[in-house]
């Protein structure tokens, strides 16, 4: 991958603000959309989820998922061109290395102060293994979690 491709991959992941995030249900995918926040290494990724939410409780099953961050769709003629990344990893619940992000996820999404008032709401951290990002139509990347953090 050059430089301009890879500076394109850093840009949807820090620009974007919410993921599509797959999880298994029962043995059946099961896909919602979730805020997020990527640590500055592309190391982790934080989740602040309900423990009421179907994602949740698949998570606490089995903590296998993937997170899908698209472009968004701006009305072009073909959308397969469309920038996307899906990354495959692990969840767990809280900070496990380190503390977990309240500030940053404050200053990212103001509006879910709310959610620190209410005991189902807990931070999840999304631990990447590897990577798949499209570019666009015919430039697919497959990456490891060591390259994500060196795009970073």
């Amino acid at each position: 991958m050059d430089s301009d491709t890879a500076a394109a991959l850093a840009r949807l992941i820090r620009g974007e603000r919410v993921a599509a995030l797959g999880t298994l249900r029962g043995g059946a995918p099961n896909v919602s959309l979730v805020a997020y926040l990527a640590a500055p290494d592309f190391s982790a990724f934080w989740l602040r989820l309900s423990r009421l939410a179907w994602h949740t409780q698949d998570l606490r099953d089995d903590a296998r998922a993937a997170l899908a961050i698209v472009q968004p769709d701006d009305g072009r003629a073909d959308p397969q061109t469309l920038m996307r990344v899906t990354l495959r990893g692990d969840v767990s619940l809280g900070g496990g290395e380190g503390p977990e992000p309240k500030a940053a996820w404050l200053a990212r999404f103001p509006e879910s102060a709310v959610t620190f008032a209410l005991a189902d709401f807990s931070f999840w951290r999304f631990a990447p293994r590897d990577a798949r990002f499209v570019a666009g139509l015919g430039r697919t990347h497959n990456l490891s979690a060591a390259q994500l953090r060196r795009i970073a």
